[in-house]
């Protein structure tokens, strides 16, 4: 079974296309299983997510497009939901979907927050010790999986972005984060946007997904889509990592339920 569960929509004001394009892609692609999961609204960042008041329209397109389609492929409901701190949503927390990812996008630069993946704070990276911002990022992934809030950990090493990395062996930097995952019956998805970034590299990295299969952590797959040719992104490249580490079952959802499937 082909699952794609991390999928966006224009109304995170970074994206292109229709919510009916994609799916027309999704299953011109064979894909069985396609999720959205827009950027969730929040008290901050508001350029690159949809507004509260948002919330409804983008539920009902989903909801709309399951049923349109159901005969052809299943539409799942979801958010992608970032951690910070203070800001987050008890009406997306409490949404009715069928998943929520966790992810982190900011950590804390003095009085402020930076958005580490965002070209604009690039200059941060070389202003700080790698190894502090390293592990003051799984150290925010380790607090929201301890949350519970959520179903899907994205991007799960999503700092590696512009290739700026830790001189400390990256598995004892996650390791703390990823036992917190594993505690949390948290899924980690692979996905193969960083192909498309300055990292070139799948999230997570081989050497983490290892960790994570050595710990029993489960996972699925998501494209990271923001446009119609993004859809199914290299996912042949995240399949045949998966198996070469050990993975023969993905995760997919209905309600907050997990439901294993082979790939």
């Amino acid at each position: 079974m082909r699952v794609d569960l991390h999928n966006h929509t224009i109304l995170c004001n970074h994206a292109t296309g229709s919510v009916d394009e994609y799916i027309q892609k999704a299953i011109e692609l064979g894909i069985d299983q396609y999720g959205f999961s827009d950027h969730a609204p929040m008290n901050y960042d508001p350029k690159y997510r949809m507004d509260i008041s948002q919330k409804q329209v983008y539920e009902n397109w989903i909801l709309e497009a399951k049923e349109k389609y159901k005969n052809k492929i299943k539409i799942l409901l979801a958010y992608e939901v970032d951690y910070l701190d203070g800001y987050l949503l008890d009406e997306i927390l409490n949404a009715k979907v069928d998943y929520l990812i966790g992810s982190v996008h900011f950590l804390k630069n003095k009085s402020d927050m930076w958005g580490f993946d965002n070209p604009e704070f690039i200059g941060i990276y070389q202003s700080k010790d790698i190894d502090t911002i390293w592990i003051e990022y799984f150290d925010a992934i380790k607090s929201m999986a301890k949350t519970g809030f959520f179903d899907i950990v994205g991007h799960l090493d999503l700092i590696k972005v512009f290739k700026f990395l830790p001189k400390k062996d990256v598995r004892l930097i996650a390791k703390d984060a990823l036992l917190e995952i594993k505690k949390s019956n948290m899924i980690l998805e692979i996905n193969p946007a960083g192909l498309r970034k300055p990292i070139n590299e799948t999230y997570p990295s081989k050497l983490l997904l290892e960790q994570a299969y050595e710990l029993g952590i489960n996972i699925t797959f998501g494209s990271d889509a923001h446009s119609v040719e993004q859809v199914g992104f290299k996912y042949e490249e995240a399949v045949s990592l998966a198996k070469e580490i050990g993975y023969k079952k993905c995760v997919t959802f209905e309600s907050r339920d997990k439901v294993f499937v082979s790939f």
